[in-house]
C-alpha cells in the first residue's frame, strides 16, 4: 500500500464517521477513505480505494457499488449543462462510454449481494446492497430517459430496501433509496404514472420522502452526501424551494470545499435568490478549483464561464 494511502486510512481511523455509533452497516476504512476523496472531487484516487476494497474483499458487493457510484459522478459531471437561471444539471439522454463499465460493476455487485443473501437470508446488509444495485441501475436509466427500466428498477429497489429496514430499523442508509422513491413517484409524468399501473408500482408520499432523505443525510453511514445532493436537487427542480435547496448544497460545500461541482450547484441558486455577488464568487471558485486535465474539470470551467457571462461578468 502506498504511504499516502496508508496515512489517509490512519487519519480516517482516528476520525469516526458521523452517525457511526449506532450504524447498521460495517464500513471498511478503504470505503470511508474513498468516499472522502470522491466527494472532494478526486475520482481517480477514490476509485483506487474502491478497487483496493474489491481486492481485499472480492466476494463483497460494496467495493463494486462504490466504484459504480464514482463512475456515475464522473458521467454526471461530463454531461452537465447550465440553464438560463444558472442551474447546473446533467443533460438527459446523452450516451457515455462510462455506461458499459458502470453496468458491469452493478452486475458484479448484484451477483455478490445475491450470493450474500443465499448465505444469510436474514441479513439486512445484504438486502441493502441488493437494493442499491437497483437504485444505481434506475439512476442511469433515468438519466438515459429509459422510462420502463427506471420504473422497474425502482420497484425492485423499494422491495429490497423495505426488507432491509424491517430486518434492521437502524439501517438509515436504506432511507436514501426509499426517500427518493417516495418523492419521485408523486412527481412523475403522466406516462410514468401509467407505467405505475402496468407494473403494479406502489404509490409514494413526497413529504415522507423529504423526511427520509433528511434522516439519511443526518444519520447515514455511506450516503450522507448523496442524500444531501439529491434532496437539494429535488427541492430546486420540483418544489422551487430555492432557499432550502441552497441550504443543502451549502452543507456539501462546507464539508467538501475543494469540490468544484458543489460550488457550481450553489452559484445558480445564489443568483436566483438575489445574491449576485455571492454567485459570482461561487462560479469563480468553481473554475479556480477545476485544475485537473480531465473532461469533468474542463466542463466545470466551461459552465463557470457561462454562468459568469449570464451574470454580466466578463
Amino acid at each position: 500500500m502506498k504511504p499516502a494511502i496508508r496515512f489517509l486510512l490512519c487519519l480516517l481511523w482516528l476520525v469516526p464517521s458521523a452517525g457511526s455509533a449506532d450504524a447498521g452497516l460495517v464500513v471498511p476504512d478503504e470505503a470511508r477513505a474513498g468516499l472522502q476523496l470522491l466527494y472532494e472531487g478526486d475520482f481517480d484516487r477514490a476509485i483506487a480505494f474502491f478497487r483496493t476494497l474489491q481486492n481485499t474483499q472480492p466476494e463483497h458487493p460494496l467495493g463494486y457499488l462504490l466504484e459504480a457510484n464514482a463512475l456515475w459522478w464522473q458521467r454526471w459531471c461530463n454531461s452537465m449543462t447550465i440553464t438560463a437561471k444558472g442551474f447546473v444539471d446533467a443533460l438527459p439522454g446523452k450516451e457515455s462510454p462510462l455506461d458499459a463499465p458502470y453496468r458491469a460493476l452493478l452486475a458484479a455487485a448484484r451477483t455478490r449481494a445475491q450470493a450474500y443473501l443465499a448465505r444469510e437470508s436474514q441479513s439486512a446488509e445484504a438486502y441493502f446492497y441488493l437494493g442499491m444495485t437497483y437504485a444505481l441501475e434506475g439512476r442511469l436509466a433515468g438519466l438515459r430517459r429509459e422510462t420502463w427500466a427506471t420504473a422497474s428498477a425502482g420497484k425492485k429497489m423499494r422491495a429490497a430496501l423495505l426488507r432491509a429496514r424491517r430486518l434492521d430499523p437502524q439501517l438509515d442508509d436504506a432511507l436514501l433509496g426509499l426517500g427518493l422513491y417516495n418523492y419521485y413517484v408523486v412527481t412523475l409524468s403522466p406516462l410514468v404514472k401509467l407505467l405505475r399501473f402496468l407494473l403494479f408500482i406502489p404509490g409514494g408520499n413526497k413529504e415522507e420522502g423529504v423526511r427520509q432523505l433528511e434522516q439519511a443525510a443526518a444519520r447515514g453511514v455511506l450516503v450522507q452526501a448523496e442524500a444531501r445532493f439529491w434532496l437539494g436537487k429535488n427541492l430546486r427542480n420540483y418544489d422551487r424551494d430555492y432557499m432550502s435547496a441552497l441550504t443543502q448544497f451549502r452543507q456539501l460545500v462546507a464539508r467538501y470545499p475543494q469540490n468544484p461541482l458543489f460550488h457550481l450547484l450553489i452559484a445558480g441558486l445564489e443568483a436566483q435568490t438575489g445574491s449576485v455577488e455571492a454567485a459570482r464568487r461561487s462560479f469563480a471558485r468553481a473554475a479556480q478549483l477545476a485544475v485537473r486535465d480531465c473532461e469533468c474539470h474542463q466542463r466545470v470551467r466551461e459552465l463557470a464561464a457561462k454562468g459568469l457571462a449570464q451574470l454580466g461578468v466578463p
